[in-house]
């Protein structure tokens, strides 16, 4: 099997394998050289650890008796999209809105605000400069397709 051919049998068994709880889906898979294979998880309240872990066991189990990834030489790591991660599919901003977010467009300018709607196409931004009587707030709507990444900012 060509990397490929391997990386698309990993999505459909982990597919499969999520499609029982509605709530959860799948964000991304990443691959080492060394077989190392990452998979991000999200739901649309989160996941918990017990969950990745029963997934990943049986996902592991899978691979392992359908043969797909011979003698065992890969890793499997299944995890929630940390902190760091960008936002990649429309769930993850609808579960997101209300939070604060930076976006980074192509040119490397960044907006920082809460996250105030989704659409199918995009989304809107309400960013708030200064304090005071000086406040000033400011919605901006950026295209999916028109954004670098957007990651979600911890306040304190």
């Amino acid at each position: 099997m060509s990397n490929l051919e391997v990386i698309e049998a990993v999505r459909s068994r982990v597919e499969a394998l999520i499609a029982e709880d509605q709530s959860l889906f799948l964000v991304d898979i990443r691959v080492k050289p060394t077989l190392n294979f990452r998979l991000y998880i999200d739901g649309d309240q989160g996941v918990s650890v017990e969950t990745l872990i029963r997934y990943n066991r049986a996902l592991y189990r899978q691979l392992v008796e359908e043969g797909i990834l011979p003698d065992g030489e890969f890793s499997l790591e299944l995890s929630s999209p940390g902190v760091g991660e960008p936002l990649k599919l429309y769930r993850q901003y609808v579960k997101n809105v209300g939070r604060s977010v930076e976006v980074v467009l192509p040119d490397g300018s960044k907006v920082e605000g809460k996250l105030t709607g989704v659409t199918e196409s995009g989304f809107t931004v309400e960013e708030v400069k200064g304090k005071g009587k000086k406040q000033e707030v400011k919605q901006h709507t950026f295209a999916f397709n028109e954004i670098k990444t957007t990651t979600i900012q911890i306040t304190f």
